[in-house]
């Protein structure tokens, strides 16, 4: 509902603003008339509607107190804009053409009754509905391919990304391999010691063992020797 009372506003100012050209070449205006007072009729109808929907919305707990005050500052502005296109729709096309050549001479002048003009930037001053409207598609277009350059760049991370965690896994996996073989070799290396005390301790053992049985024949050797 917002959104169609704001077109239904922009639409009363492109007719004051064709209205007005009309006069200025001395041509009929009175269909334009007849057009902008119905849409300013509509315009109002639409505004009291809002009023109402926002007021039921308030009191009935519909939207919190802090939503109830952004959409009252909304519809403050379009009572704003409505009051100007109003007066904008009462004058004529030669004060609106004094309004704009007081603002290129650097001053108001004081009867001035047109505030959308007052605001109106150095870019758009002198160009029509049209040519405003396709300077913002312009600079959407503009917009939408800086967007999409992002979007390439956001993309372009996005896959470096993924080839990074793919990198890491993979390092990650020869890492757990190089674990397991250094764990494997450390039991090899401690079976390996201990089957080398074993046979030491073998070596040792048979070592004795072969001193005591010569000691033992040398014994009985001079025990069954003959003496003289």
């Amino acid at each position: 509902m917002y959104d169609s009372t704001c077109h239904i506003a922009q639409e009363i100012a492109e007719k004051i603003q064709e209205r007005n050209r009309c006069q200025r070449n001395g041509e009929s205006s009175s269909k334009l008339n007849v057009a902008i007072r119905s849409l300013l009729q509509n315009l109002k109808e639409k505004i009291n509607h809002l009023k109402d929907l926002l007021l039921q919305a308030v009191s009935t707990h519909q939207i919190t107190q802090l939503e109830g005050d952004r959409r009252q500052s909304l519809l403050d502005d379009l009572l704003t804009r409505q009051r100007q296109l109003q007066a904008s729709y009462k004058n004529d096309g030669t004060e609106t053409d004094v309004i704009r050549t007081s603002l290129m001479t650097g001053g108001v002048k004081r009867g001035a009754t047109n505030p959308w003009l007052l605001e109106e930037s150095e870019e758009t001053r002198g160009l029509s509905f049209d040519d405003i409207r396709q300077q913002q598609q312009r600079i959407i277009q503009e917009q939408d391919a800086g967007l999409d350059t992002l979007s390439s760049v956001l993309s372009r991370q996005k896959q470096m990304g993924q080839q990074i965690g793919n990198e890491l896994e993979e390092q990650n996996e020869i890492i757990d391999d190089l674990t397991n073989l250094v764990e494997n070799t450390d039991d090899k290396l401690r079976n390996q010691t201990r089957h080398v005390k074993m046979v030491d301790k073998k070596s040792t053992s048979c070592g004795m063992l072969v001193v005591i049985v010569l000691l033992l024949i040398a014994i009985a050797v001079v025990a069954v020797w003959p003496t003289k």
